[in-house]
């Protein structure tokens, strides 16, 4: 695999990069992909910096992360009669940049795409390491692949488009690197009282670009150590899912990994992986950032049985990544149904 983890570029002047990029390659076409927000906010902010191009609209939102979304972006591509040099621009948080690249990876073998991240989430996760797809038949990220842009541009400006609740579902992918890599990093947010929305963005995003990249470069295809990513999104994925098939209320994923990494570092503490004290400051600092919704104990089946479509399980069994003391990880973590169990009870009660 071709690494290009050398072609992100933050902080310094992204824009004039992204010119510098489009300029010294000659694609056939030029296509952007936004939902209805970004093409309001953000897709103004660079459409003159662009050559000629087609803008391709989808609706916002994980509940259109869906096979029939890729094909309003397969047809209107095709109706452009769009070759395989054409190039995809990914202009938005995880949804675009998933749905994007996997849309690209597929579209007549393969066509080149770049990824705009423009929320926090997406700078300090989706938009690294070549994981792209969709969801599909309710299960997150069924359907995907392993695609690498061609080029990432981060614009950390462009998180003054988001309100409070957004950026901080991106925050809790920031706590999550901090965990599994970064012990100072943690305790300095620990005893900080950080606020997301007075921070050195530039620098956060920086570092949390290089942790997810270490894991990316060591281990692209996700066979070892970049399962230490997936901390907090076994049970947090799955508690999305249920949330977004109930309905009735909604958790960002961010919010929903926030209640993942409660579960599942009580898992971590349940087989002595960490202290009960550790446990205390995990949960205290993700309650301090993140009001969080209770898991009603009817949905407890239905949340295992997502939990069965998790690509880390093996031999039918739960596979997960817990914590190995804060800044360290443990992968391949066998764990039983009742064990997970009292992990959603544990969470239950600390955020009544």
């Amino acid at each position: 695999m071709n690494d290009r983890t050398s072609h992100i570029f933050i902080g310094n002047e992204p824009l004039k990069h992204l010119q510098e990029f489009l300029s010294s390659n000659s694609f056939s076409q030029t296509f952007v992909l936004v939902d209805e927000n970004t093409n309001n906010h953000c897709y103004p902010l660079i459409a003159s910096l662009l050559p000629t191009h087609h803008t391709i609209e989808i609706k916002s939102g994980e509940e259109n992360k869906t096979l029939s979304t890729c094909e309003l972006v397969w047809n209107k591509l095709t109706e452009e009669n769009a070759d395989r040099k054409t190039l995809l621009i990914n202009l938005g948080g995880g949804v675009i940049g998933d749905l994007g690249g996997f849309a690209a990876g597929c579209y007549k073998r393969g066509v080149s795409f770049i990824q705009i991240p423009t929320t926090l989430l997406a700078m300090v996760d989706a938009s690294v390491g070549g994981k792209t797809g969709i969801d599909f038949n309710g299960f997150k990220n069924q359907i995907g692949l392993f695609n690498q842009p061609e080029a990432v541009f981060i614009h950390t400006a462009f998180l003054k488009t988001l309100n409070k609740r957004e950026l901080l579902s991106g925050f809790a992918e920031v706590i999550k690197h901090y965990l599994i890599a970064d012990t100072d990093a943690f305790r300095k947010l620990e005893i900080s009282n950080l606020k997301p929305e007075i921070v050195d963005w530039n620098s956060v995003v920086e570092r949390n670009v290089n942790i997810k990249s270490f894991f990316v470069e060591h281990d692209p295809q996700e066979s070892d150590s970049r399962k230490a990513l997936n901390f907090g999104h076994t049970v947090g994925h799955a508690i999305e899912t249920y949330f977004l098939k109930s309905g009735d209320k909604k958790l960002l994923h961010g919010e929903a990994i926030a209640a993942g990494m409660i579960c599942e570092s009580s898992i971590s503490e349940k087989l002595n992986l960490i202290t009960a004290l550790e446990l205390v400051s995990i949960t205290k600092i993700l309650l301090h950032y993140f009001q969080l919704l209770h898991v009603p104990e009817t949905s407890f089946d239905e949340i295992l049985q997502l939990m069965k479509q998790d690509k880390k399980n093996s031999a039918n069994q739960f596979q997960f990544t817990l914590l190995k003391g804060i800044g360290n990880y443990s992968i391949n973590n066998s764990v039983e149904e009742n064990v997970v169990i009292e992990s959603l009870n544990y969470y239950n009660r600390i955020v009544a």
